[in-house]
């Protein structure tokens, strides 16, 4: 079981003998519980993990040397803290702002995240991998393991993932270090965008940091022709394919999420209506009039 806020902040070292401390829960996160910390005039944030959390392909010991890392060159918060051997964060508290969907939907800003994921990709390599076509497949094993139901079409979409990654290996890419979970609520702006929450982080395909980032803030062809020109400098008929195909795969990453988060979370949330939700995006893209284009061009073409 995770340890309580009163267990995990006497873990801390420094603040053993603190005589103005406080801590107050902090809203949004649905696997993990945040507080913020006031300690003799200075503010931190104490991460406590869900249970089983690894279930949701999560290692601990990555996400906090990641995190160390982006919180060094200013990326993400710096990280004050690891409590061992839990792996639970305490890291600088940013005042700074979560910038809306559409805020960061505009062109200025979506340039602003794209020059920092390339810097993120631009990082030394770790040891972990991430692939969300890897991800699916072990979802569904585990979700599986605990009797999850599936959609009626689960295999038709598992065939038409296999399709689409079978496609983008003929064009393969060079793996980066990369986020994989671009989600609106891991960007704060306080002048700089941060990115928050480095519990996925992985070398991987870049392309799917970008398709993750624009379908999370569902972004329209537009928005997407900015956010490859802001990291490539142009617009490649491959580099749309593969953003375009990686967008409904996040999806259905998204979706197996869901499904594993229904065999094992404790949380009031209705994780079945969120897998639907996502499952029905997936099939949508799939079966959309430019799924088969987008396959034949990420196939022939180079970025």
């Amino acid at each position: 079981m995770p340890l309580t806020i009163e267990e995990a902040i006497a873990r801390v070292p420094e603040w053993t003998n603190a005589t103005d401390l406080k801590s107050s829960p902090l809203t949004g996160g649905i696997t993990n519980e945040n507080f913020r910390i006031e300690v003799n005039g200075d503010v931190f944030v104490l991460r406590i993990p869900g249970a089983d959390t690894e279930l949701l392909g999560i290692v601990r010991a990555t996400e906090c040397a990641v995190s160390q890392l982006v919180g060094d060159i200013g990326i993400g918060p710096k990280v004050f803290y690891v409590i061992e051997p839990e792996g639970y964060l305490v890291a600088s508290f940013i005042d700074g702002k979560l910038p809306p969907p559409k805020e960061l939907g505009q062109r200025e800003n979506i340039r602003r995240v794209a020059e920092t994921v390339h810097r993120v990709h631009e990082m030394d390599a770790i040891p972990e991998t991430f692939s969300p076509f890897r991800v699916v497949e072990n979802s569904a094993e585990i979700a599986n393991g605990f009797k999850v139901e599936f959609p009626d079409k689960f295999e038709w979409l598992v065939e038409q993932m296999n399709t689409a990654e079978r496609a983008l290996k003929k064009n393969p890419f060079t793996p980066k270090l990369c986020h994989n979970d671009l989600l609106n609520a891991n960007f704060l702006d306080d002048g700089k965008i941060r990115i928050l929450d480095w519990e996925y982080a992985g070398m991987g395909d870049p392309l799917f940091d970008l398709a993750n980032f624009s379908v999370h803030h569902e972004f329209n062809d537009e928005q997407d022709r900015w956010l490859l020109e802001s990291y490539f400098g142009e617009v490649s008929d491959s580099s749309w394919a593969r953003l375009k195909i990686l967008k409904i795969i996040s999806d259905f990453r998204e979706a197996m999420w869901a499904m594993v988060q229904i065999g094992i979370s404790k949380l009031d949330f209705d994780f079945r209506d969120y897998a639907n939700t996502y499952f029905s995006r997936t099939e949508k893209g799939m079966r959309g009039e430019n799924w088969n284009e987008w396959l034949k061009d990420v196939s022939y073409l180079k970025k």
